[in-house]
Order: structure tokens, then C-alpha cells, then sequence
């Protein structure tokens, strides 16, 4: 590690088999926690190459606990967080949405490294049983349309990593990597990412892949669709802008989207918002995102997308999920 760290120190660049072999060294506990502290500032300080990228992937993808859903057309919505904008659990509530229209949706998501209340921590809050067992897993996806895939179970690997992330408590490159390894391998995925630079690397990454994607980021920051100003998206086959007329809804400000203080705050905010009692921003920027999740999917229009997931919210579709979900969990 000391000379992979004096020659980052030394601004040089990673290959694509060198990160991979530095992640499989932490994860097999070849480094000592200092060093590994080091290596990840590092990444703070300066911009993660493609190759890089790629090699990380590779070796969290070699050594997570596989699930295998390619009997079914999933997708994940996931963002990278580490936005630093707290708003409520959007792409978490989106995916219980977007379930509801009848879309597998496999959610891989974690506790909150950067941010109060990660999607796991409203989840386990809610009662929803964590577990890599794939025949639990397969009768979620069959039962209530979405599996939520805890990425602690999934990446052992990860175990020296994770104390690290929390006392470092902010954004590191495994912000970027958490919407990169999904251990199912879905077929669709709707990734938010905190930054355009990182949208484009996505892009780069995405396009030597089957998947079939929408990368997406709001101008002011967020790793969402926001509706608090314009998003870039680009897809295999396209890039562009979306505004909030897209969706046929009006402008948001930051202060309607923000989230709870505190986990147990999110975990009701979260029932409130699927049972269809949120406001009509909340509502209005959930049903945005499992909008396009929808349309990634169903290649329909984004407006499309929104009114299928609005009817799922209002109609009570999305919170069916989550009870089914928390009946399984039991």
C-alpha cells in the first residue's frame, strides 16, 4: 500500500487491474485502517479516473454474494447520495411506487454514511426484514413486486471498509461505487449521481454494459429528480434535459423536499408519503423519479411514467408493497 499511496500522493493514476487488486486487498484485510483512511482521502482531493472506477466495480461485483433475479425484468432506483441536501427517502419511496405499477424493482441501498437516514434505516425502522437468502429475496420480488437488497449482506468484503466510512462521515468513492454493485445485476437501473462529472463517468462505464439505463442529475445538486430546477439525463441512446414541465408539475422549492431530523422523523415522514397523505411536492417529486423509472422500463414519455406513478401512490399500490413486504419480514 505504501507505494500505491506515494504514487497517488504523486497524482498518478490507477489502472483498471491495480484498483481492482487494492479493493481485493481490503477486503481480504491486507491493510491496516490508517491506510485505508489514506487511500480514501485521496479520492477526496482528486477526481476518481474511469479506469479506476471500473476496477473497483469489477472487484466488489468478483466478490459480492451473487442473487440471482434474470428471471425477471428488474430495476433498481438508486442514488449515490452524498449530496449533502437531507432531503425525505425519494428513491426509496419511488421503488415501492414504481412497484406498485407492476415493475420488479430489485432496491439495493444501505444505512446513511453522508446523510441522517439512508434508505436501510427507514426501511429496518419500518420493520422490513434484511437478508440474503435468495429464496426470501424471490418471493418478495414475486409477493410485492420489490426486493430490498441490504448491501452490508451482499459485500462481506466491505466489512473493514464500513467503520471507517462512518467515522470519516462524509462522501467518499464507495458513494459512487454503492449504485455500481448491485448484487442482483438488473436488467434497468435509474442512477442519480451528485455531480455532473460523475454523470458522465456513469455514462462512460454504463455504455460497455447491457444494461439499460437513465443517469440522472438536478443542476443545483441533488442525485434525484429534485423539480427544484432542470436535470441532465443521459441514457444509452440519448442525453438531454428535463424540467419540471416534463412531468407536468410546477417548480419546487428546496424547503418542500427536506427531510426528517432524526431516522424515526424519515420512517414517518416515509409512511405518511406512501399511504398518499404526503403534500403535493412530496408526491410530486416521488412520482418524478418512479416516473422515469417507469419510462426507462417501459420506454414510454417521462410525463407517461409520472401519471402511471401517481395513480400507483394515490390509489394505494405502492403502500400494498410495502405492507406485503412487512408481512414477509414477519
Amino acid at each position: 500500500m505504501k507505494n500505491i499511496l506515494n504514487r497517488l500522493i504523486n497524482h498518478e493514476i490507477l489502472t483498471k487491474e491495480e484498483a481492482k487488486d487494492v479493493l481485493v486487498n481490503i477486503s481480504s484485510g491486507s491493510y491496516n485502517p490508517s491506510q485505508i483512511s489514506a487511500f480514501l482521502t485521496v479520492y477526496m482531493m482528486r477526481s476518481i479516473s474511469i479506469e479506476e472506477l471500473a476496477g473497483f466495480r469489477e472487484a466488489l461485483l468478483d466478490l459480492c454474494l451473487k442473487v440471482d433475479l434474470s428471471a425477471y425484468n428488474t430495476i433498481d432506483l438508486v442514488g449515490t447520495g452524498g449530496d449533502g441536501k437531507d432531503t425525505f427517502n425519494i428513491s426509496t419511496l419511488a421503488s415501492f411506487v414504481t412497484a406498485g405499477t407492476g415493475i420488479k424493482v430489485a432496491k439495493h441501498g444501505n444505512y446513511g454514511v453522508s446523510s441522517i437516514s439512508g434508505s436501510s434505516n427507514v426501511m429496518e425502522t419500518l420493520g422490513v426484514k434484511f437478508s440474503n437468502e435468495s429464496s426470501y429475496i424471490e418471493k418478495c420480488i414475486d409477493k410485492a413486486g420489490i426486493a430490498i437488497l441490504h448491501a452490508p449482506l451482499f459485500h462481506p468484503a466491505m466489512k473493514n471498509v464500513g467503520p471507517i466510512r462512518k467515522e470519516l462521515a462524509v462522501k467518499t468513492f464507495f458513494n459512487m461505487l454503492g449504485p455500481l454493485v448491485n448484487p442482483s445485476f438488473p436488467k434497468n437501473q435509474l442512477l442519480g449521481v451528485f455531480n455532473l462529472e460523475m454523470a458522465r463517468m456513469y455514462g462512460y462505464l454504463y455504455q460497455n454494459t447491457d444494461v439499460n439505463f437513465t443517469i440522472l442529475h438536478s443542476l443545483d445538486g441533488y442525485d434525484e429528480v429534485s423539480l427544484t430546477g432542470p436535470t441532465k439525463i443521459i441514457t444509452s441512446t440519448k442525453e438531454g434535459m428535463l424540467n419540471p414541465v416534463d412531468f407536468g408539475v410546477c417548480h419546487l422549492e428546496q424547503s418542500e423536499i427536506e427531510g426528517g431530523k432524526t431516522i424515526e422523523e424519515s420512517a414517518a415522514m416515509f409512511l405518511n408519503i406512501i399511504s398518499g397523505k404526503g403534500t403535493e411536492a412530496q408526491n410530486n417529486v416521488v412520482c418524478a423519479n418512479a416516473g422515469l423509472a417507469i419510462a426507462t422500463v417501459n420506454k414510454c414519455t417521462p410525463l407517461e411514467g409520472f401519471e402511471l406513478a401517481k395513480e400507483s401512490l394515490l390509489s394505494g399500490k405502492g403502500l400494498l408493497a410495502l405492507n406485503t413486504i412487512q408481512e414477509l419480514s414477519k
